[in-house]
């Protein structure tokens, strides 16, 4: 049943990703394509609902597709779809916080440990930077790479959106202008497209 399927695959997600909800991304990612749940765009605009919804992001999104899933079995399959992933996503950290607090003491000064979690540090990073790449790739390169994509609306105004980006970054320049000028950028390019 997609409910046990929903549970399972969230439960391994969140088991086996460290760094939070950036480094699950490609995990939930490859998971929800393969099982053919969703496509990349899909899941992009997922991404953007996660992120501009209040919580952490993982469980934003293991609750949107468990929601999107179960809804062919009506309001209540959207609901318990929601709840399992969900569940799924959250119970590992759970229950590796319960016994990290459980034996922190005895661990606390354990170089295997203190290895371990230094090794993951790299790891982590990879998670992030895939996260990045493949929704890049999906954002910027649709329908593939060549060079007619660079001269595209889309890309055109993403450039723009970096750039402010990287200027709210690297200079003093209030966040609520670049937020304004990022509003009027993408409303402008919507009526273009």
């Amino acid at each position: 049943m997609i409910f046990l399927y929903l549970f399972l695959t969230f439960f391994k997600i969140g088991a086996f990703t460290f760094g939070g909800g950036y480094a699950m991304l490609p995990l939930i990612q490859k998971e929800v394509v393969s099982l053919g749940w969703m496509s990349n765009e899909t899941i992009l605009n997922f991404i953007a609902v996660s992120e501009s919804t209040p919580g952490p992001f993982a469980i934003n999104m293991a609750t949107y597709v468990g929601q999107a899933m179960g809804g062919q079995y009506g309001l209540w399959g959207n609901l318990l779809g929601a709840f399992c992933a969900t569940l799924g996503v959250v119970l590992p950290s759970f229950v590796i916080i319960l016994l990290v607090a459980k034996f922190f003491e005895t661990f606390k000064n354990s170089r295997i440990v203190a290895g371990c979690m230094t090794g993951l540090k790299p790891a982590v990073i990879g998670l992030i930077g895939s996260a990045v790449i493949s929704t890049g790739v999906t954002v910027f390169f649709p329908a593939g790479i060549s060079l007619a994509v660079f001269t595209t609306v889309e890309f055109l105004s993403a450039l723009v959106i970096f750039a402010l980006a990287l200027v709210l970054a690297l200079k003093k320049v209030h966040p609520i202008l670049i937020i304004v000028i990022s509003a009027i950028l993408g409303i402008t390019v919507g009526y273009l497209l």
